[in-house]
């Protein structure tokens, strides 16, 4: 979709003396195939990392904000942290966290409203963050505030991901973005400006934001054409109890597998493969069997175990069996019983341990 003669600025607005400068331009609106965001084909305004607000004045504003910030304190257990609006103006927005039990701080880009900000003795920093691996003063924090700031980022996962790498473990955001179901509802394309850079809904915004590294704890449409969102920093896989637990059926399949002067593990798989190469049961065990022709004469990856057929195993006068194929248990340990002899003992491997069949 293109639409021509647009204004190429909501700020930059011409004196009489710049008319003949000032020209329209022609933006194109384009959808992502993977995440369905929408967005512009065009550059971003050159001011995209300054916050220029006119709204912050307004009562209804206020008590929106006022509003917004006893939830998230409330929600996130905020009392007495440290919360960080990224992209903060004047500090419009951030003054009004005065009066709630947290410490508020602001960064901004823009030099001459970081000077606003501090004269109405707020701590705001001249910054904005060009890399993911950029730090804040006075991090980390506890939180985070985005206010109708990451729809102007040309790069907004940069944006998000220093915002993540600047928080504590546990740490918690609030944003807000204008609704492009809003848009699409009253159909009013006057919404489209070239400095909203991109155009969310719920399901672009939560992909944006999981492939940041947060998790969206809470969402809703406010003021009925804006989404906002809680979200928290996404915890990583606790893997603590796989390792543990390599370490215990390691030790548990050693101890059997020497028990024996001739043992062989049935199942040429990646279970099996990781066994014998991982456990250092490998010198122990004289072979692993297999009923698939096309594994068989090959030999396990990293172990290096002979692979071999059930009739070429029948020959080995084997002590021992230990069944490591979920899913095909109950079926091997019938061909054992049936066709091998009879005093062999047969083991499987359970999820968590060995069992004696």
């Amino acid at each position: 979709m293109k639409i021509e003669n647009m204004p190429a600025s909501a700020q930059d607005i011409p004196s009489e003396g710049e008319l003949d400068k000032d020209k329209g331009i022609e933006v194109s609106l384009c959808v992502c195939e993977d995440c369905n965001l929408v967005q512009l084909k065009n550059d971003a305004v050159y001011y995209y990392r300054d916050v220029i607000r006119a709204g912050g004045y307004s009562t209804t504003m206020e008590d929106l904000r006022k509003s917004e910030y006893k939830h998230f304190i409330e929600f996130a257990s905020l009392e007495g942290k440290k919360i960080i609006e990224v992209g903060c103006g004047r500090g419009e927005f951030l003054g009004m966290l005065k009066g709630f039990p947290v410490e508020g701080y602001g960064t901004e880009h823009k030099k001459e409203l970081v000077e606003i900000a501090k004269g109405a003795g707020l701590r705001v920093d001249e910054d904005f963050p060009e890399s993911e691996d950029h730090v804040f003063k006075n991090g980390p924090f506890d939180a985070f505030m985005s206010f109708n700031f990451l729809e102007h980022q040309p790069h907004p996962r940069t944006y998000l991901k220093a915002i993540y790498n600047n928080l504590c473990d546990e740490g918690y955001g609030l944003i807000t973005v204008p609704s492009f179901e809003y848009i699409l509802e009253q159909n009013s394309f006057y919404e489209i400006i070239p400095d909203h850079i991109a155009y969310y809904n719920f399901d672009s915004l939560t992909h944006l934001l999981n492939i940041s590294g947060f998790e969206v704890l809470e969402s809703r449409t406010v003021n009925r054409d804006t989404i906002e969102v809680i979200v928290k920093k996404r915890k990583f896989p606790d893997i603590s109890g796989i390792i543990s637990k390599k370490t215990d059926i390691a030790k548990e399949v050693l101890d059997t597998v020497k028990g024996y002067s001739k043992i062989a593990i049935w199942g040429a798989s990646h279970q099996g493969f990781t066994l014998c190469s991982t456990t250092g049961i490998a010198k122990y065990v004289d072979c692993i069997i297999d009923s698939a022709p096309f594994k068989q004469g090959r030999f396990a990856p990293a172990s290096h175990m002979e692979i071999i057929s059930p009739d070429d195993a029948r020959k080995r006068k084997l002590e021992a069996i230990v069944i490591v194929a979920p899913g095909y248990t109950d079926e091997i340990a019938g061909i054992i019983k049936n066709t091998f002899d009879k005093n062999i003992d047969v083991y499987t491997l359970m999820t968590d341990k060995l069992k004696r069949l």
